[in-house]
């Protein structure tokens, strides 16, 4: 076996590494886990930055691996973690945010009264009878962050495919809830006398309890406003070159678009080819796959080029983006910029 001498990736020629982005407000990367999706989205809030555009990098993975791409702690709330650039990142932690997104602590979600109204364990909004608490962080975050006049661009690095729809089923599930307590609290308009008695607290303010449910009715609105409009949303499918991978993007653009979600871009990760090939970069530190030498390279390239003609087809009319197969792990701004390049 040849041995080769993978040289790490210190730093590029300011005028290769993309200085800002042509994306909307909006970038949200999804896909299975394991394609990628965290490196696009660091890559891409990097490149945003360099221009001096506020952006904002959201980790909905409870894997958390943002903080290794970026090679910092990300905390639970935004905060900018680099000083040339207005780079800011947040990462949910589900494990603290089962109660705050819609429960009695409701972390500044203003959900707080509908507790008062239905109680903890009765509350569909209060962790348990949720589709994940991971979800529901994420829904809270979206809620509050793609509405904040203080990032000009939000990233978005979402959870794997099936935690994905989920969240994007949320608004429906919210919506249908709070229309049938809005029209139930109608209907007893006319016992508000009592209500406080019937559920056990005479102090329950329902009024309040009922704001706060228009006013995130109102929020999940514009959030789904936001994510249907390709002039301020564009959702990257992330896959590999491998049949099953683009056949499970295929799908994944399918239900994404039944929920009238804009894929623009499709983004195929870790590609057998030189980098100058889907970057326009030339670099002498790139290793690429030796497909005329090496047997095993050549059998892998071949799968890739099958699922490539796939991809071709299936994703005709969208962008499609390649990031080559790097010999070693990306992290860091330096290895970021390349990524950026790719996505240009």
């Amino acid at each position: 076996m040849v041995e080769v001498d993978v040289e790490p990736v210190e730093s590029l020629d300011d005028a290769d590494v993309p200085t800002g982005v042509d994306a909307p407000e909006y970038v949200l990367y999804g896909g299975k886990g394991g394609v990628g999706k965290t490196t696009c989205a660091a890559a891409t809030a990097v490149a945003s930055a360099r221009d001096g555009t506020s952006t904002l990098v959201v980790s909905t993975d409870p894997a958390h691996s943002l903080s290794d791409t970026l090679e910092t702690d990300i905390p639970a709330e935004p905060t900018r973690i680099r000083e040339d650039a207005p780079l800011y990142a947040v990462e949910i932690d589900p494990e603290s945010n089962v109660e705050g997104p819609f429960g009695a602590d409701d972390g500044g979600t203003g959900l707080g009264g509908l507790d008062g109204l239905l109680g903890p364990e009765e509350n569909p909004l209060a962790g348990g009878a949720m589709p994940g608490a991971d979800e529901a962080a994420a829904m809270q975050l979206l809620l509050q962050y793609l509405d904040d006049p203080r990032f000009e661009r939000v990233v978005v690095d979402t959870a794997p495919t099936g935690h994905t729809l989920r969240l994007l089923e949320l608004p429906d599930v919210m919506e249908t809830m709070i229309g049938r307590l809005l029209s139930l609290r109608e209907r007893l308009s006319g016992m508000m006398g009592s209500i406080g008695g019937m559920f056990g607290d005479a102090d329950v303010d329902v009024d309040e309890g009922m704001d706060d449910l228009r006013e995130l009715s109102t929020r999940i609105e514009r959030l789904r406003q936001a994510l249907e409009d390709p002039e301020r949303t564009d959702f990257r499918v992330v896959t590999v070159p491998e049949r099953m991978s683009v056949v499970e993007a295929d799908r994944l653009i399918g239900r994404l678009e039944g929920f009238g979600i804009p894929v623009g871009t499709v983004v195929v990760n870790r590609v057998s080819e030189d980098l100058a090939d889907v970057s326009g970069l030339d670099t002498e530190w790139f290793v690429a796959p030796d497909t005329e030498h090496c047997e095993f390279c050549r059998r892998r390239w071949d799968v890739q080029r099958s699922a490539l003609r796939d991809a071709q087809e299936l994703f005709r009319g969208r962008s499609v983006k390649r990031v080559p197969l790097f010999a070693e792990e990306v992290h860091g701004d330096a290895m970021l910029g390349v990524v950026a390049a790719c996505l240009e």
